[in-house]
């Protein structure tokens, strides 16, 4: 899946965003992707157009002989396909139709993003109104769900994209809770107990084991478990890097000497100034030099991106930070030191 030739192989590129944008125009947003990353595209989401648009929502759309629909608190299993997984299903083939318009004559790298199994599992309700994440037998089948959608949702969109080699993005913001234990039931008096890591690391590479190229997992949480990640076999980290503590530098210096890519989230996410380019990118280079690493590897060894997705930003602060992001990883290639 993501071997270190595999990963040599695939065309990256040095910035790309995160995911979601504002608005719910999706030829306006394949048209704003296209344009700013010409070399790293990605299919965008655009929640703002409701449930169903929404990552939790698109995700359960893919899933295949699994249902849901919305309740009041959240996305709840059914026993057919009724009207909310229609409408995610549909928004998911308007994005489609728009990246493939603006992506005529296209070669290089794509990135496409859903929902993990681990978050899904912690968002996802059983017909009682408790989490699958309770229960190992659903958690299971969710996990086998998912793999067989995204095999089906990728081969979509090489169909529409043929000249794209795809990169797997997995979102797994609540990945650290489920090990942590800390995700509330739906009480809210109690959390469901934390999760065996061997059983996280098991689902998560058999979901990724179902693309036979890159795949990255993105998570906006602080305590980001890298080193399971990487025994997962994943080729790229994505993350906040403003979360980082001193406890994480150990395992990221051991993630890039073993070749895994780091996905940065340095441009900020909501509406705000932005520092010039080289700024952006200065803890990046301090972050570097406390570890003892190549300066000369920075560039190979790390894509630009948004802190996390730009869902809640407006729309023209969307569009600086993902111009600001191949401006930033333009100053990281030019000046490493």
């Amino acid at each position: 899946m993501s071997d270190t030739t595999e990963k040599n192989d695939f065309p990256w590129a040095p910035a790309t965003g995160v995911g979601s944008l504002p608005g719910g125009d999706a030829r306006e947003a394949a048209k704003t992707v296209t344009g700013s990353f010409e070399d790293f595209p990605f299919l965008a989401e655009l929640p703002a157009r409701g449930p169903g648009a929404d990552m939790i929502g698109r995700t359960i759309g893919m899933l295949v002989d699994l249902y849901a629909h919305v309740e009041p608190s959240g996305w709840r299993i059914s026993d057919r396909p009724g009207r909310d997984t229609r409408r995610a299903r549909s928004w998911l083939g308007e994005d489609l139709d728009a990246l493939e318009e603006f992506t005529q004559g296209y070669e290089g790298a794509l990135k496409v993003q859903a929902v993990g199994p681990w978050t899904l599992a912690a968002a996802l309700e059983l017909r009682g109104g408790e989490a699958a994440l309770g229960d190992a037998g659903a958690c299971r089948d969710l996990a086998g769900s998912l793999a067989e959608g995204l095999g089906r949702h990728l081969a979509e969109v090489r169909k529409r994209v043929p000249g794209a080699e795809v990169l797997l993005q997995l979102d797994e913001p609540s990945l650290t809770a489920v090990l942590c234990g800390q995700v509330r039931t739906a009480s809210g008096y109690r959390t469901y107990r934390a999760v065996d890591r061997q059983v996280v690391e098991g689902a998560l590479r058999d979901v990724a084991a179902v693309h036979d190229g890159p795949v990255v997992v993105h998570s906006c949480a602080p305590d980001v478990p890298f080193a399971l990640l990487r025994r997962a076999g994943v080729a790229g980290i994505s993350f906040d890097f403003g979360l980082l503590t001193e406890r994480d530098e150990e395992a990221i210096g051991e993630a890039v000497e073993g070749g895994t890519k780091l996905f940065a989230g340095v441009v900020p996410s909501t509406d705000g100034p932005l520092s010039d380019p080289g700024g952006s990118v200065m803890g990046v280079r301090t972050l570097w030099r406390r570890l003892g690493l190549n300066p000369g590897t920075l560039a190979e060894s790390v894509v630009i991106t948004p802190a996390c997705g730009l869902a809640g930003a407006s729309p023209a602060h969307a569009r600086a930070a993902l111009a600001h992001c191949v401006r930033a990883a333009k100053s990281l290639a030019d000046n490493p030191e």
